[in-house]
């Protein structure tokens, strides 16, 4: 299927992008009667066609959907929004009931074989992994778990933390977190955290009822545990969790050491007896690297490095800004962290961050234009299960090009660019422990449905004793208490989703070596990946872009060699 991601889209503003609730029984009628004519149509010709009809009615509701989601992240406190994303968690699960039936109709079609050749056959096998995790029984299930969802989200974006005479949000505390004062660093993360603790009963509340909930739903689906509907949400088609657990023993093994001999770097170079958790992310005595200029001035570097980089990027990037289709920076009111979604009916990738004047401003904005630049790249694409790959394989995107964009970072960093270099890789070597104990937490509070959150709270801490030796709380009760997992929205919001990032940083890695070699053939192998969409699995994917499987026996260590060579030659008692 050709696709040309030089395609100009709609010249229209994000801010004039209209918004219509849409109205379900109607909705519903229509699919139904598209559906109607594709089971009885008399020619594969005849099922496509009402295929396309049946996309049409998709692309409205979940155009609408993403408009209002941006919106309301936008401003958690908009009355309007925080009424029209009420009525998205209540009929999103309608609205995926549709879709069920939908992928029935595919997967029974008389004209099966002839509509693969059409569509690809990665659409049945993606249709076969989606039924697995609907049926009408559950119905109210889903609805109660979209609005625990909304509260554990709203509690964060409503976070007021008083520290020294001023009121920070979780997002704009965090520059005072990276103070060059230890005593400073020390007290501002205290106040993040007592935060956290005064709100801990409400937030192990909402995610008890969270388990217990998706444990009753996975029995009704005919599960064991609610695992295997995690992963058959996450539409993973290809690998299992033994693969999953093997690959963690892997980042245990090769990773947790390189990863502690990197944090007793810092704590040799910041000159501390003993480095303690408020001292993790300050990682120089001079002060961490900081993006230069103001957020409109991080954004015209950002267009010029786009255009630098490839004729693909620099259209992409110009759309971007023209349509004003990114919101960077961090107020009250705005969600927390950063995502990138697509409304399709618009053919309009979105940015949404939190700008806070620390080097993540960077990471998030180049992770994100990740994102936003595959699925534009494969926004031509009929079916929207195609503009996006499965979580595992997104990332990859997202995280190579926070690579590929290295050899600008100076207009970033100016002369705090090696710095912020070594920062970044060191950074997500680090990551990968702490990546894979959210995993692992994961498949055993699943497992386990019936613990109590204070054992939910206890299997934390021995992760962390696991994966994150180097860890000292300093006698903090919250935090000894196995309760910073608290604060990881994807535990709560999108169970099973985190694996993914350590799986694409290992294939991401392996796109940095491959930079640095041979930048022409690497980024080719990276603009077929991002073009192919969704219309492959995982493994498919690495494959097609000339990548090694994370699985694979062998395969983090043979990655890491040269990454542990880079950061070995740096001299960094320089910063």
């Amino acid at each position: 299927m050709t696709q040309n991601p030089l395609d100009t889209l709609s010249s229209t503003s994000f801010d004039d992008f209209p918004y219509v609730r849409p109205d379900m029984e109607h909705l519903s009628r229509v699919f139904e009667q598209h559906l109607t004519s594709f089971g009885q149509s008399a020619s594969a010709v005849a099922q496509a066609e009402a295929l396309a009809a049946i996309v049409a009615v998709r692309e409205e509701f979940s155009s609408m959907y993403n408009l209002c989601y941006i919106r309301h992240t936008a401003n958690t406190a908009d009355p309007f929004y925080e009424a029209e994303n009420q009525y998205f968690d209540e009929q999103s699960p309608s609205f995926e009931a549709l879709n069920n039936k939908l992928y029935k109709a595919l997967l029974s079609s008389k004209f099966r074989d002839t509509l693969a050749k059409k569509f690809g056959e990665h659409l049945f096998v993606l249709a076969e992994v989606s039924l697995k995790t609907f049926n009408p029984s559950i119905l109210e299930d889903l609805q109660q778990e979209n609005a625990l969802s909304t509260e554990y989200t709203k509690i964060k974006a409503r976070a007021r933390i008083e520290f020294d005479g001023k009121s920070y949000n979780l997002s704009s505390l965090l520059p005072v977190e990276l103070s060059n004062d230890r005593e400073t660093r020390k007290r501002a993360t205290e106040a993040k955290w007592q935060f956290y603790a005064d709100n801990a009963p409400e937030v192990e509340t909402i995610f008890d009822g969270m388990v217990k909930l998706r444990h009753s739903m996975a029995q009704k689906l005919g599960f064991k545990s609610f695992t295997d509907v995690g992963y058959a949400r996450m539409r993973r088609s290809d690998y299992c969790p033994e693969m999953v657990a093997k690959f963690r023993k892997q980042i245990l093994e090769h990773i947790v050491p390189i990863a502690s001999s990197l944090y007793e770097r810092q704590r040799v170079r910041l000159g501390l007896a003993s480095l303690k958790y408020y001292d993790e992310d300050y990682k120089f005595a001079s002060g961490n690297p900081k993006p230069i200029g103001t957020p409109e001035e991080i954004v015209a570097n950002a267009a010029k490095m786009y255009q630098e980089l490839s004729p693909d990027t620099d259209v992409f990037f110009k759309r971007m800004q023209d349509a004003r289709l990114m919101d960077l920076v961090n107020r009250d009111g705005k969600a927390t962290g950063g995502y990138c979604t697509y409304i399709p009916k618009f053919e309009a990738p979105y940015i949404f961050s939190n700008f806070n004047g620390t080097s993540g401003d960077i990471d998030v904005l180049t992770h994100e234009a990740g994102h936003a630049f595959q699925v534009w790249s494969s926004k031509s694409f009929p079916l929207e299960e195609y503009h996006w790959p499965t979580a595992d394989a997104a990332e990859i995107h997202s995280m190579s090009m926070e690579f590929f964009t290295w050899p600008w970072m100076h207009l970033f960093f100016g002369d705090q660019t090696e710095k912020y270099r070594f920062m970044h890789l060191a950074g997500a070597i680090q990551f990968l422990p702490y990546g894979v104990a959210v995993d692992e937490f994961q498949h055993l509070v699943y497992d386990q449905p019936d613990m109590t959150p204070a054992e939910r709270d206890q299997v934390w801490r021995e992760l962390e004793k696991k994966y994150l030796p180097h860890r000292d709380y300093d006698g903090v009760a919250h935090l000894e208490a196995g309760r910073f997992w608290h604060k990881q929205s994807h535990i709560f919001n999108s169970p099973f989703y985190y694996i993914d990032y350590t799986l694409a940083q290992i294939c991401a890695f392996q796109f940095w070596v491959k930079d640095r070699q041979d930048h022409k053939s690497a980024w080719a192998d990276y603009l077929r990946l991002c073009q192919a969409g969704g219309s492959s699995s995982f493994l498919n994917l690495v494959k097609l872009a000339n990548l090694k499987s994370p699985f694979e026996d062998g395969c983090v260590q043979s990655v890491v060699g040269e990454i542990q060579a880079y950061l070995n030659s740096v001299d960094d008692s320089r910063f």
